[in-house]
């Protein structure tokens, strides 16, 4: 259970997550709302899941609400923020989470594909900064989830680096333009993680190899990228702003 200090940490935030619904964003969301935030749970397809997740956070005493918006359409990125607004009368703290994995060589990658990865990891950024240009509140958080990937330059991972590349710099540019509004926003870099989304495909002898690319030997657990993006939506880290965190245990 959460010390009494953190969960008074985002009182009276609120807290957009995008794709949280599962994996790393669903424990950022359950993250957040234990340090107090009101939290807002997207979705695209698995409703079920997102409600799962807003059901615990409404357990533990807290406020949520399950939102189903596909951020690769600027409508819908619109929508999200309405729903937040329209229902907790502000937005504090905006966590792009919403991604898509693709590993395959560049010379097998279709037009169709390299269009998915695009839309939704750079392109859904795109739009949700967009929005929260100007319906953040004062004083807000942006952080935008990135990889290791864009400095490891791994073989098969070409498409996604590049989308995760140009997040990288949207989120750097915005948390100028918006600076002097006491925003702040800043990226995190994971490595291998413990979810659906990294394990699915690979074999067992795969996942040993990319554990021991970290200093501990071992793949993190969502609650590790968790607690790295609480540090950085809370009042502590109001003095970072435009950063590149890696959350990788030293592989990179």
């Amino acid at each position: 259970m959460p010390s009494p200090a953190v969960m008074k940490a985002l009182r009276n935030k609120v807290a957009i997550v995008t794709g949280s619904s599962r994996g790393i964003g669903a424990e950022i969301a359950h993250t957040l709302a234990g340090a107090g935030a009101k939290v807002v749970v997207n979705y695209t397809v698995n409703r079920k899941a997102a409600e799962a997740v807003c059901a615990a956070i409404n357990q533990a005493g807290g406020e949520s609400l399950a939102v189903r918006a596909d951020v690769s359409h600027s409508v819908e990125a619109r929508i999200l923020f309405d729903a937040a607004i329209g229902r907790f009368n502000r937005v504090d703290i905006l966590v792009n989470n919403a991604g898509v994995l693709l590993s395959r060589r560049i010379a097998d990658i279709t037009d169709e594909e390299f269009d998915r990865v695009l839309s939704v990891n750079t392109k859904g950024v795109f739009y949700t900064l967009r929005e929260a240009a100007t319906r953040l509140a004062d004083g807000g958080r942006v952080v935008s989830m990135s990889s290791t990937v864009t400095r490891l330059m791994l073989a098969n991972y070409g498409a996604y680096a590049a989308s995760k590349g140009a997040v990288e710099q949207l989120t750097r540019v915005f948390a100028k333009e918006v600076g002097k509004r006491g925003i702040t926003a800043n990226i995190v870099s994971p490595g291998p993680v413990n979810t659906e989304m990294f394990l699915n495909g690979k074999s067992e002898e795969t996942i040993k190899r990319m554990a021991n690319m970290s200093f501990q030997g071992r793949v993190a657990e969502p609650e590790d990228i968790a607690r790295v993006v609480l540090f950085l939506v809370s009042d502590e880290s109001g003095w970072v702003t435009g950063q590149n965190i890696s959350a990788s245990g030293g592989a990179a």
